[in-house]
């Protein structure tokens, strides 16, 4: 099992705002749903908090979505449940694990991540979710820039593993 944490993050740390991004980055959107389809195309296990699977406005197309929630009662259609990380765990099975938010959820799953795919975005936005930078157990081994275009700002795609 390979679990990656999948984010994207303003200057600021805000990952988040009432729910949604508070970013159009259609590049963003297309890599986050290539790292969630996976390098066949078959679709990842995506484990998410219960926020995060709101946001969408149906299941996204061709990956699993296991919801990690305290409320003993809550569901959804194309919603998996769980009420612990390990029972995630256990759902997701052998394979590659995309964990996708939000911030108390990358939280609990952090320490079992091998990779992070971060898409840094350098301009600061308001929010209500923010996350730190990642710490100094985690190496850049790849990055992608793009500048600032218009209205949408500069960023960059980068790839970090956990250190030895």
């Amino acid at each position: 099992m390979t679990v990656t944490l999948v984010y994207a993050r303003a200057a600021n740390g805000t990952i988040g705002k009432d729910g949604t991004l508070p970013w159009h980055l259609p590049a963003d959107l297309k890599r986050f749903k290539a790292l969630t389809m996976g390098p066949d195309n078959k679709g990842l296990a995506m484990i998410m908090g219960r926020k995060t699977f709101a946001s969408f406005p149906a299941p996204l197309p061709g990956r699993r979505h296991i919801v990690l929630t305290r409320d003993l009662d809550w569901s959804d259609a194309g919603a998996e449940v769980v009420h612990s990380p390990e029972d995630a765990l256990a759902l997701a099975g052998e394979g590659a694990i995309a964990v996708i938010g939000g911030a108390e959820i990358f939280a609990l799953f952090e320490p079992l991540a091998s990779r992070i795919e971060l898409t840094q975005i350098h301009r600061d936005y308001p929010g209500d979710t923010f996350m730190a930078a990642p710490g100094l157990q985690w190496c850049e081994v790849q990055r992608e820039d793009h500048d600032e275009d218009g209205e949408r700002p500069a960023f960059s795609f980068i790839t970090l593993e956990r250190g030895a």
